[in-house]
């Protein structure tokens, strides 16, 4: 067997996407936060329109507009007056070519997976504005202003409009362009720094969490703390949503939603407006957190979305998606969903939120259904009463809903660690043993992951939590859903990572002249090709190795090269 041979080589970046690099792109800042802003307003022949796209080189398809006009409006059954803010997420259309994402980003390598930018789905976040207007034939002023980005970060955006949108609306483009251009002047969004953002005379400072690694690496820098006037504004979070509030009329049934994530199971949300439905689906998504949600999820929907059809198909089962939705129609569409929450407007019992029953799907059939979660699941696990009970009477002493959140989030994280934590001491048992990587061998493989062999762990590393239940039938149906899948294949590629990197600490460890002292000249020719073929693949991927390491590697392949005939050393400096 040849010596470092890799069976998953892949290519080097090329010269030219080297020189591209180096040349400052126009809108490389703004683009690292968002896409583009647009404004979308209501035209009384067109409908919904886009009235502005900036910055306006922006190239974005007819689908992708069509999608973002639709999405920016609540529907009529909202009747929402004033300013409305809500989200929405869209698919990009197939074949579209990305500003960012040509080579390997490195926002998305420090960032945890449940912040990185997406790769085939653009956020939106609307500003909606509707005001009377006798100025206007429908006696309505109607406008949105939209923020598309590939980052996660609601309360980012959310608090950027809030600046911004009031100012635009009474000063129009001039406004939107200054706005944008100093978006352009923004810090890169580096995950564990505090970052000032300036815009419009404000200054949000903000810290975008980083990977938390097992490993423990080094601190991030800090970059230099400015006297900075005016006074910043500190948002506490750059995504998190006030969970407490989205869940309080559900807090008794924290136990079903969460599993229902954890599974990826079909859920529709219907809810009295764009913002509550919005952000009730965004909670769900960060309900299983640090484990990314792999299923798509809607947090507002239309029947006007390219996507309708396809998720509201009869001739197979509902897909794993989450939709937000406002539109009662929805009802009579979505009756053979698996899991339906109903929502309305909060009300009170006595001191606090009234909960919403569990109901049989049989009793959705009016567009008047009354509030409830309208499924036939039942839990693996039971519930934990007394978190219920911690939480509820937190509402009767008034305990700020911040708090409750807090205690809410930090519940919902210890009991998805807790049934992580068994697959990942069962993933690092399939590593290969350091001890068997030979540098003169190819790195040894992975052991598959088994089904059964994992379930024969939990008798002695279970999920070490109070709570009882079924957990082995709750595993055996993760094991079937897209969130297992895609936290297999994300946890995979990080082994393979370290294999190699164990690998090459083998290699550099190595005595490569001595290697090299009987062998013939198309050996040792392969052989430097191998190693170059290795310096690469870990410098493109940025493996965690040491630079150390890769200069002394890259010293070794300078020294076999010089022992080699003229001609010979000519040949391989020119590659």
């Amino acid at each position: 067997m040849d010596p470092f041979d890799s069976s998953d080589s892949l290519e080097g970046p090329s010269k030219t996407a080297a020189t591209n690099a180096e040349v400052p792109v126009p809108w490389s800042r703004f683009s690292a936060w968002l896409e583009c802003v647009c404004v979308v307003t209501f035209d009384l022949e067109l409908g919904q329109a886009i009235e502005l796209v900036y910055p306006h080189d922006v190239k974005l398809t007819e689908k992708e507009k069509t999608s973002i006009c639709y999405l920016s409006f609540p529907d009529s059954y909202s009747g929402c007056l004033g300013d409305t803010q809500f989200s929405f997420r869209l698919r990009q259309s197939v074949g579209r070519s990305s500003s960012w994402f040509g080579h390997e980003d490195a926002y998305n390598r420090d960032a945890p997976v449940t912040l990185q930018k997406e790769h085939a789905h653009f956020h939106g976040y609307v500003y909606f504005r509707q005001v009377k207007d006798a100025s206007v034939k429908r006696g309505y002023f109607q406008k949105s202003l939209v923020v598309v980005s590939r980052l996660p970060f609601g309360n980012l955006f959310h608090s950027l409009l809030q600046v911004i949108a009031p100012e635009y609306f009474e000063k129009h483009e001039p406004c939107l362009e200054t706005v944008c251009n100093e978006i352009d002047q923004w810090p890169a969004p580096v995950p564990g720094q505090t970052l000032n953002l300036p815009v419009m005379g404000v200054v949000m400072q903000v810290q975008i969490p980083p990977k938390v690694e097992t490993s423990g690496g080094s601190p991030v820098k800090q970059p230099q703390t400015e006297n900075l006037l005016p006074a910043p504004t500190v948002l506490p979070s750059v995504h998190e949503l006030d969970l407490f509030k989205c869940f309080q009329s559900v807090l008794i049934h924290m136990q079903m939603l969460w599993e229902l994530m954890l599974l990826g199971e079909p859920v529709v949300v219907m809810a009295p407006s764009p913002t509550v439905s919005s952000e009730t689906v965004l909670a769900l998504v960060s309900a299983i957190a640090p484990l990314r949600y792999c299923g798509d999820y809607r947090p507002y929907f239309t029947i006007h979305d390219s996507e309708f059809k396809e998720y509201t198909t009869r001739t197979q089962a509902p897909p794993n998606v989450i939709l937000g939705v406002t539109n009662p129609f929805f009802i009579k569409t979505f009756h053979c969903w698996p899991h339906i929450i109903r929502l309305g407007d909060l009300k009170m019992s006595g001191d606090l939120p009234k909960q919403v029953k569990v109901k049989k799907l049989a009793k959705l059939k009016t567009l008047d259904t009354k509030t409830g979660i309208y499924t036939a699941y039942k839990t693996f696990l039971h519930k934990d009463k007394s978190f219920i009970k911690r939480l509820l009477k937190g509402i009767q002493k008034k305990r700020p809903s911040e708090v409750q959140s807090a205690i809410l989030r930090r519940h919902l994280l210890e009991q998805t660690e807790s049934f992580i934590l068994p697959l990942e001491r069962y993933l690092e048992s399939l590593m290969p043993p350091q001890r068997s990587m030979s540098p003169w061998k190819t790195p040894p493989q992975i052991r598959s992951f088994s089904q059964d062999e994992f379930m024969k762990t939990l008798e002695q590393a279970g999920p070490q939590l109070t709570l009882k239940g079924d957990w082995t039938g709750l595993y055996r149906r993760f094991f079937r859903s897209p969130n297992f899948d895609g936290w297999y294949r994300l946890r995979h590629r990080e082994m393979t990572q370290k294999v190699e990197c164990l690998h090459l600490e083998a290699i550099c460890a190595a005595d490569l002249l001595t290697w090299n002292k009987d062998k013939s000249e198309v050996e040792i020719v392969d052989l430097i090709l191998k190693l170059r073929e290795k310096l690469m693949k870990a410098r493109k991927h940025q493996l965690p190795v040491k630079e150390e390491l890769l200069e002394k590697l890259e010293q070794s392949i300078q020294t076999i090269i010089s022992s080699l005939p003229e001609d010979l050393q000519t040949l391989l400096h020119r590659q």
